[in-house]
């Protein structure tokens, strides 16, 4: 499965914006799918993953102000931001998802080019 995310651009602090991800390809079988980040000289981190319709999980510096969501008929994964912060300036990434023994999400597929978020003060 291929999955190619949008939505990205300049925002202010405080400011909202609201990714997409489509899917294509057979998604038949994965149940979940997830957003990550690669900040500037940082590794790529897990963000949010959401598992069927509606089960979500975040990482803790973006609860409260993201939600993830997915419109299964679309095949399409949703990521609103609010309440930006500069911290949250990056490259934003979806992919199909699993979890390992002790919880951690990982990505299954490959890397698409991923869309750049960039928050100004």
């Amino acid at each position: 499965v291929q999955l190619q995310a949008s939505g990205g651009g300049l925002v202010q602090a405080g400011g909202s914006l609201r990714l997409s991800c489509v899917a294509a390809g057979n998604t038949l079988g994965i149940t979940s799918f997830g957003w990550f980040r690669r900040a500037p000289g940082k590794q790529r981190e897990w963000v949010a993953t959401i598992t069927g319709g509606t089960g979500a999980n975040y990482v803790d510096s973006v609860k409260g102000r993201f939600i993830i969501s997915r419109d299964l008929s679309k095949n399409t994964v949703f990521l609103e931001m609010n309440g930006l912060k500069p911290e949250d300036t990056a490259v934003y990434y979806c992919n199909a998802v699993d979890s390992d023994s002790v919880g951690d999400y990982f990505a299954l597929g490959p890397w698409g080019q991923g869309t750049q978020v960039t928050v100004s003060s």
